[in-house]
């Protein structure tokens, strides 16, 4: 059996492929920068567009010390930030002189029918180098059928109290928006402080 395979030289040179091989993409929607931000909010281009979006954080920076930076949904299109929630999450930690590390289920971070922020970061720090990355990804948020399905990976640079030394903490928060109501706006925001600078992208999946 003949094989077809792409000969281009380069990829931008590819004019087709074979009908085996997917050819999703992600669409840059939308770019935020904080700058001592109370919150980020996205009011557009969450629809029926795409089954799936993507949050991309870049150097998320607060304003507090040891504060969580959280998200929640909304069904009004931003006037309430308040969709119940029910979630889990899980952190791995390595501190900058081996001193602490470990690997749990972590009760602070979970919602049970909750309708609070949820949070995607724990002990985010000050320091002029510290800062937190990560992605979130909600999946069709237009769905009068189903609950809204989350999943986040998040880093930051933390320090858990004044004295011990910085770690890097990798959390994995996922849930689901128990609302058959369609998603159409998400927030971000510090539980305390403000965002004092970074960037989040907004893409859709397809």
């Amino acid at each position: 059996m003949a094989l077809k395979f792409a000969v281009n030289n380069s990829l931008s040179a590819v004019t087709s492929l074979p009908t085996s091989i997917p050819t999703g993409s992600m669409t840059l929607l939308q770019t935020q920068t904080a700058s001592s931000s109370s919150t980020i909010s996205f009011t557009s281009n969450i629809d029926s567009t795409y089954d799936s979006y993507v949050f991309k954080f870049i150097d998320i920076h607060p304003s507090s010390d040891i504060s969580q930076f959280s998200f929640n949904m909304s069904t009004d299109s931003g006037s309430n930030y308040n969709v119940t929630k029910t979630s889990s999450s899980f952190r791995a930690y390595h501190s900058e002189d081996d001193s602490e590390t470990g690997l749990a289920y972590f009760t602070s971070m979970d919602l049970a029918q909750g309708n609070g922020f949820q949070p995607l970061t724990y002990y985010s720090g000050i320091q002029n180098d510290a800062s937190n990355v990560g992605t979130l990804q909600i999946f069709s948020p237009s769905s009068t059928t189903f609950v809204k399905h989350f999943i986040s990976t998040t880093n930051e640079m933390s320090r858990e109290s004044g004295g011990n030394p910085p770690l890097s903490h990798n959390y994995y928060v996922a849930g689901y928006g128990n609302t058959t109501s369609a998603i159409n706006a998400i927030q971000f925001k510090f539980s305390s402080g403000n965002i004092d600078s970074g960037v989040i992208k907004l893409y859709g999946i397809s």
